[in-house]
Parts: structure tokens; C-alpha cells; sequence
């Protein structure tokens, strides 16, 4: 768990830096933490405190299983960054648009914290959030918290498998990592979370062949859609971003979750990315439509309940 330069991620700018573990492997569970903070210099003073620690922290509780993989990734909102660090600002940090079109609302939500606890085992997720809160706990208020799972083979709860498009080595780095288009803050990245719930019963009374239309892929073999027939309304295509001929790539991890007895069903979206302006791209595609209109129908079955961005600095900038 301690950190190796050797092994660190080379960024975008070809130097060698440390980032936050953003691009660790898939996880079987995680705990998804975004908490507000509360006024006074105290309770700053704490939180600062804890970023310095975070890793410390990590090492202790990540060495009771080693191959388990426990990981956190840390964010900071835009209030929170102008509170805790001041000016200079990572360039594209702001608070999260909101996104009205129809009855389609992509909601902009309250977070200064974020914390991305992932692992083989929801144990070590459990008790790395428990150590963090208690030494932030006094100093912030919860705002939402998200213990997700993987669903057999990597699916969510509609039933298709997620993450298939993320890249990998050397692309993902050049995809989630920011490098010298914002030299002070290199190997930082940024992170745009939304909490999504399903109307499951809707969505299952559907035919399998409508279902994959609205998806642009095969449920069971998970292989996509031909262009000559996927509909350009399917979540693969709008979601899908290229610029000047290159696909941009970003890197989820999402999540399933729920509550049973309470009928709870919902999808817990993370996504990692070299500048937010893509993320933000693809979610306006999929409320508004491209073109306008022509929206994800996914969302005919699905509401985002929150929708914050942060900025996840480097692990060197964290322990400054």
C-alpha cells in the first residue's frame, strides 16, 4: 500500500508523478462518501489534517489483506477547494449544471468531499470509512452515502454489463490524468458522481430487443450494436464523444445498489476524466439529446437523484 514511485503512473506530460489510485482495477465493493463541510478554521484545520494522513490511514486497515486491492480516491468540490487551499484553482473546477429538458432533470447537488473507497471486500471499505470519519466526522456533515456491489459478471441492475469501453495502461492514464494543459495540477483528475434509481418493474417489461436498443448492446454477450441498426438514441451512441476524428475516452466505475424491502434500485455513476467538459458532453447528450430530442430513452426508466463534480488532486499535493 505504500506508495512506489517506480511503479506511479507517468502522466500526460510524460513526467513521473504520483497520482491518486483512479485507475485501480474494477472492485467488488465500494463506498461512495460525499459530506459537506462545516464553518470554522477548527474544522478546516481537521479536514486538512486528514488529507495529509489519508494514506497512512489506507496503509494501516489495506494491510490486514494486501490482495484485496483497498483503495480511496479523494475529491474536493469547488467551494470546498476555495475553502481549504485558496486560489490557484485546477482550470475546469466548478459546481456541477444542472440539466433540464422535458421531464428529464440532471440535478446539481450539495458535496465539498467525495471519498471512492473501493476493495475486494466490503469489510476493509467499512472500516477505512470508519477511521476517516472519525477524524473528519466533527468537522463535516453527511450528505450521501452509497455502499455499492458488482452484480455477477460486472452487470448492474438492468441487467447489462458496465465499464466494457474503459480504457486501459497507458490510455486510461492519458485519459483520466491532467497533464501539462494545467502544469500545477498534473496527475490530478476529475471526477463527476450521479446517483441514478430505476423503475426496475418498467424497465423489466420490456422485450430484450427493445431493452438492447435503448442500451446499443446484446444483454447476454454484451457485444455492441452494428451502426447499421443501433439507434441513434442508444446510450453507447450518445455517450460515445470524438473529436477531431479520436474518440475521448473516460474511465467509470460504476456501481449497483440497493434496498430490497424498501424497493430501492439504482445505478451509483463515477466517472474519471482528463477534463470534466467530456463527462459533461455526454450527459448533455443524454438529457437533452444529439440532436435536441433525441435523448437517451435509458432515462425514461432512470433518474439521477445527484449530480456533483470534483477535483481529485495528486497524491503529492494531498500530502504537502
Amino acid at each position: 500500500m505504500e506508495p512506489d514511485s517506480t511503479n506511479a503512473p507517468v502522466s500526460a506530460s510524460g513526467a513521473r508523478g504520483i497520482a491518486q489510485p483512479v485507475a485501480a482495477p474494477l472492485a467488488r465493493a465500494a463506498i461512495f462518501i460525499v459530506v459537506a463541510l462545516k464553518p470554522g478554521a477548527d474544522h478546516l484545520a481537521a479536514v486538512r489534517s486528514t488529507c495529509g494522513d489519508l494514506a497512512s490511514l489506507l496503509r494501516a486497515v489495506g494491510f490486514r489483506d494486501i490482495e484485496a486491492g483497498l483503495s480511496c480516491v479523494l475529491g474536493f468540490g469547488f467551494d470546498a477547494w476555495n475553502q481549504l487551499f485558496g486560489p490557484p484553482l485546477p482550470a475546469e473546477l466548478h459546481v456541477f449544471r444542472e440539466i433540464r429538458a422535458g421531464a428529464r432533470h440532471a440535478v446539481s447537488t450539495p458535496g465539498d468531499l467525495l471519498f471512492h473507497i473501493r476493495a475486494k471486500r466490503m469489510d476493509l471499505c467499512f472500516e477505512l470509512a470508519l477511521q476517516i470519519m472519525a477524524r473528519i466526522g466533527g468537522a463535516v456533515t453527511p450528505v450521501d452515502e452509497v455502499h455499492g456491489f458488482r452484480y455477477f459478471d460486472d452487470r448492474d441492475l438492468i441487467g447489462f454489463v458496465d465499464g466494457t469501453e474503459n480504457p486501459a495502461g497507458a490510455a486510461a492514464v492519458d485519459a483520466v490524468l491532467v497533464g501539462e494543459e494545467d502544469a500545477a495540477f498534473a496527475d490530478g483528475s476529475y471526477v463527476i458522481v450521479q446517483k441514478y434509481l430505476h423503475d426496475l418493474d418498467g424497465w423489466n417489461a420490456l422485450s430484450t430487443e427493445a431493452q438492447e436498443n435503448i442500451i446499443g448492446r446484446k444483454k447476454l454477450s454484451n457485444v455492441e450494436l452494428d451502426d447499421s441498426v443501433k439507434p441513434s438514441s442508444a446510450h453507447t451512441a450518445l455517450t460515445t464523444i470524438v473529436e477531431d476524428g479520436r474518440e475521448i475516452k473516460i474511465l467509470r466505475d460504476n456501481m449497483p445498489f440497493g434496498r430490497a424491502a424498501e424497493g430501492e434500485f439504482g445505478t451509483y455513476f463515477i466517472g474519471y476524466s482528463r477534463s470534466p467538459r467530456t463527462i459533461e458532453q455526454m450527459i448533455e447528450n443524454m438529457f437533452v439529446g444529439r440532436p435536441p430530442g433525441n435523448y437517451d430513452r435509458l432515462l425514461d426508466f432512470s433518474r439521477a437523484v445527484t449530480g456533483s463534480l470534483f477535483f481529485a488532486p495528486s497524491m503529492t499535493f494531498l500530502e504537502r
